[in-house]
């Protein structure tokens, strides 16, 4: 294989990480685009449809939300799996 030929296989594979890196991370993690769910988490409201989109938005984000000493006490509570399950999005396992 020639030089040429090797680095046209390396900058390939280098493109192909790089993609892959940006599907994955196509979310941006940020604990306050949950803010709509707030007072369905907080109380015995029914989330809005707002609330449910952004909580199916924020799924891969979830668990790194659950490791956060500030931010565990909303994402394990009764409220917010009783707004998981009003959303029809299974609640995280981490």
């Amino acid at each position: 294989m020639s030089t040429k030929t090797a680095c046209l296989a390396i900058l390939a594979v280098a493109i192909l990480v790089v993609a892959q890196v940006e599907v994955a991370s196509g979310v941006t993690c940020n604990p306050l685009q949950l803010s709509p769910c707030a007072s369905a988490i907080t109380s015995s409201g029914k989330p809005s449809g707002a609330c449910c989109a952004k909580l199916k938005e924020q799924r891969p984000c979830l668990c790194q939300y659950m490791r956060n000493p500030n931010l565990q006490k909303f994402i394990k509570s009764p409220g917010a799996k009783k707004v998981s399950s009003a959303c029809h999005i299974p609640y995280p396992k981490c």
